[in-house]
């Protein structure tokens, strides 16, 4: 089985608390619970040296540390993207996403000439969609890891990309065929 060093995952969080069927997120794609995302068999395709960058949105940033700490992994530190727009929220209307990174084993961070501001910003394109721009200094920073997006909308040069919108497999089934 192929083992990865770097894995790059944005999970469709499950949402409780909208008000109408207009604001679901499941009117873009099928959302998971945080319990089926933990239990996810993500050690069968991390290798022991593995750094993992996982989405994550405000609310649901106590869910995205205990799924890193099931799937391995510790937390080190997190960029922000900043949408450039705002969208919805309860507290505060949300505009940003937060990219967690946790490792495991022994990795060493990216190179200094790597090493960016913890803030980027670019408008938001649609729903779910994440800026080429992390998968861009991901492959920069690790060019010769072995690279595995999960739940991935689109395929990606240079990338193994898991991902029902790619070829219609459910992310349980896909990992149990790696």
């Amino acid at each position: 089985m192929k083992k990865y060093q770097i894995i790059y995952a944005d999970p469709p969080w499950r949402y409780n608390f909208s008000p109408s069927n207009k604001s679901k997120i499941e009117q873009y794609y099928e959302t998971m619970s945080e319990e089926d995302i933990a239990n996810l068999t993500i050690s069968q395709i991390a290798d022991k040296n593995c750094v993992l960058y996982l989405w994550a949105t405000s609310p649901k940033l106590l869910e995205a540390l205990k799924v890193m700490k099931s799937w391995g992994f510790e937390y080190k530190t997190c960029a922000i993207w900043d949408k450039d727009s705002i969208g919805m929220g309860y507290w505060f209307l949300g505009q940003h996403e937060l990219l967690l990174i946790g490792t495991k084993g022994k990795i060493a961070p990216p190179k200094a000439k790597f090493r960016v501001s913890s803030i980027y910003t670019e408008k938001k394109k649609g729903h779910g969609i994440k800026p080429d721009y992390f998968r861009q200094l991901i492959m920069r920073s690790f060019p010769d890891l072995n690279k595995v997006e999960l739940f991935a909308r689109q395929e990606v040069d240079g990338w193994d990309c898991i991902g029902n919108e790619i070829d219609g497999k459910d992310i349980c089934q896909a990992l149990e065929e790696m």
